[in-house]
């Protein structure tokens, strides 16, 4: 089981979620936590089960809160609020961000879906 972090920041205007484990700072975004979310919702009941979410690239995070000493329970602005965040698995997100967001983007694009939330609408001018 990994230490705690020493630190955690909400940041609301940046929709950004920012731990401190030891000397190392990072910041994960509100849509990078909620798309990998460690509920059943997202990661399905087992292998191959997992549910893509897509259209989470304005969401944030209402607020923190504990569970008992060895994780914490993130509340979004979409009303999902059921994973249960480890210190472990933060701790994984910290230090393979690159890897999981690059993955997330390759998923996106070979569903042919979008970040974009269902009611916003982009035109491209040429």
């Amino acid at each position: 089981m990994s230490k705690a972090p020493d630190r955690i920041t909400l940041h609301r205007k940046s929709a950004e979620l920012e731990l401190q484990f030891g000397a190392d700072h990072y910041r994960l975004t509100a849509e990078f936590l909620r798309v990998h979310s460690p509920s059943a919702e997202v990661k399905g009941h087992g292998p191959g089960q997992a549910v893509l979410q897509t259209g989470k690239q304005e969401v944030n995070i209402k607020r923190i809160e504990a569970v008992g000493n060895y994780a914490i329970k993130l509340v979004f602005d979409d009303g999902h609020d059921t994973g249960i965040y480890t210190w472990e698995q933060l701790h994984e997100f910290c230090q393979n961000r690159e890897h999981f967001w690059q993955s997330y983007l390759d998923a996106i694009q070979s569903a042919g879906a979008s970040r974009l939330p269902d009611d916003i609408q982009v035109i491209k001018l040429m």
